[in-house]
């Protein structure tokens, strides 16, 4: 059977097919009448939480989503609110036409339980519209722990009038995790798409039903180029992304010193006085203080051993860095790494922010 036959996988959509073991959708020719078939992919996935590479690209994500605007529906966007920026879909209003959107931040567990979630949501209004996106209802959730899910159903039932829904997000954001749960908590049904912690899991639309004639579509991943989540491996991506509450770091910092995230990215204090500088990163990244005149000669020698992840320091070119220059100006900034984490740092300060040269590092108003 060859994958022009169109029976897809039902953990990740991919159309299977029997020949190339290393494509996307292979499955063994005796299982391709089974029913509910998974890929081997998506087998290994669920099984043995190991991830197979696939030759899909983010043109490849955008052609499928293109579609979309000449469709009837409502869009669920699903965002990280961790890493908001890093997971925002630009041409998300290009893409969508001008149907209602829900943005939906996941991932709220992450961020400190003191967090005010009124101040966030207004945030998250704030920094859309500033982006062009002007969502008709915003939703704060935990897919992990179930927080905000019948809110979210609440929202999705009041707009969608019987049309469809579509859930779009980049890779990492937890949808696969979200739709899980809206059908465990709607129809009662567990696991009916594939969720990883690893980029690109979703290869392809999957349809859920939700009454008689109409459907929730699960739809691929865009993998974001410029998150650091694309430039570390498999093991060390465990390292850099959260997964329980994240503890902020305090470290006061005079003029001349420098602070590391692992050896991925450093942020130089320039100038502005002793101060604190409160970092938000995954628990299990290690955070190393220097002067900044050492700082080079440590990059250098101590990679992949005092300063990790990269593990492997002849995987990370320390000639392919870029310095970006930064001031808080008059009020409380924070600093984010995209698809790192975040500093926040308060007004009068200069930094230079050093990061692989095709990371995204962007100034915001404080989301604390």
């Amino acid at each position: 059977m060859t994958e022009t036959e169109l029976l897809k996988c039902i953990g990740c959509g991919a159309p299977l097919q029997s020949e190339d073991q290393d494509a996307p959708g292979y499955v063994p020719e005796h299982n391709l009448f089974r029913e509910d078939v998974i890929c081997k992919r998506c087998f290994r996935l669920k099984n043995y939480n190991e991830v197979q590479d696939v030759g899909l690209d983010s043109e490849d994500f955008l052609k499928l989503l293109n579609g979309l605007a000449d469709k009837k529906g409502i869009i669920v966007n699903v965002v990280d609110v961790f890493d908001f920026e890093g997971s925002f879909i630009n041409a998300l209003k290009r893409i969508v036409g001008n149907k209602k959107i829900i943005l939906v931040a996941n991932k709220l567990d992450l961020l400190p339980k003191q967090i005010n979630k009124r101040r966030v949501k207004e945030w998250l209004k704030k920094t859309a519209r500033k982006y062009g996106l002007e969502a008709d209802d915003v939703i704060l959730i935990s897919a992990m722990k179930n927080e905000g899910i019948e809110d979210l159903l609440e929202s999705i039932n009041k707009m969608r009038n019987k049309d469809d829904v579509y859930i779009v997000g980049t890779t990492n954001v937890g949808k696969s995790t979200l739709i899980n749960k809206l059908i465990e908590n709607s129809v009662g049904e567990k696991d009916v798409v594939t969720t990883s912690r690893f980029p690109g899991t979703t290869l392809d639309m999957i349809d859920i039903p939700l009454d008689e004639s109409s459907f929730m579509f699960d739809t691929p991943g865009i993998i974001q180029a410029h998150q650091m989540t694309h430039f570390v491996s498999d093991k060390e991506l465990k390292t850099i992304m959260p997964k329980n509450e994240i503890k902020q770091r305090v470290y006061q910092l005079n003029e001349g010193q420098t602070l590391f995230f692992g050896g991925l990215a450093r942020i130089d204090y320039v100038s502005g006085g002793k101060r604190p500088l409160v970092c938000y990163f995954s628990n299990e990244l290690n955070i190393h203080r220097t002067k900044t005149e050492k700082a080079n000669d440590l990059w250098k020698n101590q990679l992949g051993s005092v300063l990790t992840p990269p593990n492997k320091p002849e995987q990370f070119d320390l000639q392919d860095i870029k310095a970006v220059r930064l001031e808080t100006g008059k009020e409380k900034k924070d600093v984010m790494i995209s698809g790192l984490g975040f500093i926040t740092i308060d007004k009068g300060a200069k930094v230079i922010v050093r990061v692989p040269k095709n990371v995204d590092v962007i100034l915001r108003n404080s989301i604390m």
